[in-house]
């Protein structure tokens, strides 16, 4: 799994002009699954993300997670974040895990984080044409990936 996580203000997802998720202070998280993927990845960086500590404390410094702050987490479904380049000026997905591996595991993922953080997750519309509007809040960007453990 990959995943970008921003720190926001608020963040909405809307899908035909229609908002399908709407946070105020929080995650927006941007979640892509390969087929090699699996229950104890998505545990992993359910983890990761809740504990996160990246909201500032009382002294301005990046020392309280989502679960300190009381946050909300919007996640979306983001095949292309397996996007291959290597070649050509088109990407390839080729990467990307199929919709039935896939929708699963982003479903699993939303229950996780709701059950984390004892709220419901926010959520986008898995393979629809969503447009995502966001506040972020630094700006604070951090990229995680499970068969990279190591780096992230």
């Amino acid at each position: 799994m990959r995943a970008v996580i921003q720190r926001v203000k608020h963040a909405s997802c809307a899908v035909d002009e229609q908002i399908t998720g709407q946070i105020q202070k929080g995650l927006v998280i941007l979640l892509g699954i390969e087929e090699a993927d699996t229950i104890e990845d998505l545990k992993w960086l359910g983890q990761k993300f809740v504990n996160l500590r990246i909201f500032e404390d009382e002294q301005g410094l990046m020392n309280k997670s989502i679960l300190d702050i009381g946050g909300n987490i919007l996640l979306i479904s983001q095949f292309t974040l397996f996007a291959q380049t290597k070649k050509g000026n088109r990407p390839s997905f080729i990467r990307a895990a199929k919709p039935d591996t896939a929708k699963p595991l982003y479903e699993e993922m939303a229950k996780l984080l709701s059950q984390l953080i004892d709220q419901p997750v926010q959520l986008g519309i898995f393979g629809a044409d969503m447009k995502i509007n966001l506040l972020n809040d630094g700006p604070v960007t951090i990229i995680m990936d499970t068969k990279d453990k190591d780096n992230f």
